[in-house]
């Protein structure tokens, strides 16, 4: 996490302390798009996304406000309840639904600016890398996902993941190899 984002945290933690029912809606704005991002991408439709965000966000102002624990990394909590909620998402389905092409393209944002060849070229590239990371094992799309969407560092999500930095790094490492075997 960088110097910035840890004083930033700091003072939230600090105005949760204090009771502060404002400083919810800037921890909102502020982690929003980032845990978005991280459920977008394990679960197959962008409404189940949506949901499953309001619910991180709903669980962590329940937290935050009425637990007698103190929370040390805000961040970690956030992804933690995210994680835990996908689990439940996929325990509570009776069947994994699958993904058709068309319904990934529709995912993937192009701007306007773009020609149609560089769009086409980059939605299959797109479709690619989403087609690998389905591939993976979900402890190896999970910390790929940390890593290089969330931006991550290592020992942030050695928290989240409950490991150490050395296992998260072995688990990095496979997990890229297999991404690498997979697009060659």
């Amino acid at each position: 996490m960088k110097y910035q984002e840890k004083i930033q945290e700091k003072r939230f933690l600090d105005r949760v302390k204090a009771k502060d029912p404002e400083v919810f809606a800037e921890i909102y704005n502020h982690y929003i798009d980032q845990i978005y991002r991280f459920i977008y991408f394990k679960v197959p439709r962008r409404e189940e996304a949506e949901d499953l965000t309001s619910e991180v966000f709903l669980k962590t102002w329940q937290y935050l406000f009425g637990a007698q624990k103190e929370v040390k990394n805000l961040r970690a909590l956030l992804y933690q309840i995210a994680k835990n909620l996908i689990v439940d998402f996929y325990r509570q389905r009776s069947k994994v639904e699958i993904i058709e092409d068309e319904y990934i393209i529709d995912r993937v944002e192009i701007t306007h600016q773009q020609s149609l060849l560089s769009e086409i070229d980059d939605r299959s590239e797109i479709i690619n890398i989403e087609k690998a990371l389905k591939k993976l094992k979900d402890e190896y799309k999970e910390v790929i996902i940390l890593r290089y969407l969330e931006q991550l560092e290592l020992p942030e999500i050695a928290k989240i993941l409950n490991k150490s930095k050395g296992a998260v790094r072995v688990l990095l490492h496979r997990a890229l190899k297999v991404i690498k075997d997979y697009l060659k």
